[in-house]
């Protein structure tokens, strides 16, 4: 049988190391064959194909982001009962779980492909790329079942210690994606839709590869009974998983209305936007990933009681968002010219690109540090506390695009994001240390060291086993 990781022991650096470093690789492949999927539609297709991709970004965030929330926000209740070893509880959930994700599946792809064209107008796509954004669009969602099922059972193993499955499923894709992508588009010259295509394949192996591992994991053998239903541990998961679904949302909304004004502006700032904000998802990926280590480190401690343990894990994930800074933040700074190259090929897109790429390098180390401690109040059971600094970055988002860009142009675009990720981290960071040394107050004053505020362990200690009863 598979095997499980507990975080609950051994030497904190050790342990939050150990499971980053497989867990970066993971984002990092990732975010390289989205880089990859950029650079073959843009010098295989044309800047046209490549901004039309790009204006499905934040569309494809507000629905993808959606399932990820919930997804994530299912296995927080996974790791605390790991952590907590009530594994009777934890089949249960994640039996619910599956339920669930199947029901959303149902509705957001129906809804998506729906109404694609529509928003898609709101958003006042350009002509010239309309066609091949509703190409993309169509097969994207109506693959969505894979990106979901491959979420699940990612952050599943995640939640139980294993960040190195999903590594191996990234790696298979990664190789599957990039060499479908070339045969597909240069081969074949099929164009967006061969990208989209790549994509949902590439995806179907990753989901099939943890899958694989899941169901060899001893502790998660499930029956007829664990899929029961039961309402309170419905209720229970969507308290965790809506209020991050619900973040990702908004934030993808605040997204969306900057997308709205850059395309605006013309074709040539939309294809420069779709470049810059590829490099962004992909230079915020260390501080990202320890935003993931952070979470599963935080659930299962925070299961266990081990609250001095999430203060030390904080330290070590805050190094790793600060070493990625200084690194990656100078090479924004200091190359974007270069980089730009990498994905463009034609002049004006280029010089739009080297004006945003140096302002948000100065000052990605707000979105880094915000990964680890959003990641920790949704970890200790507090995923309204992330939802609210959702909202929280999509109005200042608004309000600086709003402001600046008759003023500055594309730069807006820029300060627009620095601005949201700020105050979005002033935010969390304050209720991070609150809720922390509540946690800590409540297991000190206690003889048996349970604390009374975390409803996980006060409302079920009678399911804590060690298989089933």
């Amino acid at each position: 049988m598979a095997q499980t990781y507990d975080l609950t022991k051994g030497n904190v650096t050790k342990v939050v190391i150990k499971f980053f470093f497989p867990l970066f690789f993971t984002n990092l492949l990732q975010q390289l064959y989205n880089i990859a999927d950029t650079i073959i539609v843009g010098k295989g297709i044309s800047d046209n194909a490549l901004a039309a991709v790009g204006n499905m970004s934040s569309l494809t965030f507000l629905i993808i982001g959606f399932s990820m929330g919930l997804s994530n926000g299912f296995s927080v209740s996974t790791a605390i009962n790991y952590g907590a070893k009530n594994y009777n509880k934890l089949r249960r959930a994640l039996a619910s779980s599956i339920k669930l994700c199947i029901f959303i599946t149902v509705i957001l792809t129906g809804l998506s492909i729906f109404f694609l064209k529509d928003i898609l107008l709101l958003l006042k796509t350009d002509t010239k790329i309309m066609k091949d954004s509703l190409t993309y669009g169509y097969i994207i969602f109506g693959g969505l079942f894979t990106t979901i099922a491959y979420n699940m059972c990612a952050f599943t193993l995640r939640s139980l210690g294993d960040s190195k499955t999903p590594l191996i499923a990234i790696i298979a894709s990664t190789i599957i994606n990039i060499s479908l992508n070339y045969i597909t588009i240069f081969v074949f010259g099929m164009g967006v839709e061969g990208a989209a295509l790549a994509t949902i394949i590439s995806q179907i192996v990753s989901a099939l590869i943890c899958f694989n591992k899941l169901r060899k994991i001893e502790i998660l053998q499930l029956t007829k009974e664990d899929f029961k239903t039961d309402l309170s541990l419905y209720l229970e998961l969507f308290r965790n998983g809506l209020p991050m679904a619900l973040m990702n949302s908004i934030t993808a909304v605040g997204c969306m209305v900057v997308q709205y004004f850059v395309n605006e502006l013309g074709v040539a700032y939309t294809t420069a936007y779709t470049a810059c904000s590829k490099y962004i998802n992909l230079f915020m990926q260390p501080g990202c990933t320890a935003g993931f280590a952070m979470s599963s480190f935080t659930s299962q401690n925070y299961g266990a009681g081990e609250y001095g343990r999430i203060k030390e894990g904080l330290f070590v994930c805050l190094k790793i968002a600060l070493i990625a800074y200084v690194t990656l933040g100078s090479i924004m700074i200091l190359f974007p010219e270069a980089l730009a190259k990498i994905m463009l090929s034609t002049p004006e897109p280029i010089k739009l690109a080297t004006q945003f790429l140096p302002i948000c390098g100065s000052m990605i180390i707000f979105v880094d540090c915000l990964f680890v401690f959003r990641s920790g109040c949704q970890a200790m059971g507090r995923p309204f506390i992330p939802m609210v600094s959702g909202t929280v970055e999509m109005v200042m988002r608004i309000a600086t695009i709003m402001l600046l860009v008759d003023r500055i142009a594309f730069r807006a675009t820029a300060f627009a994001e620095c601005a949201a990720w700020f105050s979005a981290l002033v935010l969390n960071l304050i209720c991070f240390i609150v809720i922390l040394r509540k946690a800590i107050k409540s297991s000190e004053q206690s003889d048996k060291g349970t604390d009374t505020f975390d409803y996980y362990n006060s409302s079920t200690e009678k399911e804590k086993n060690y298989g089933r009863t």
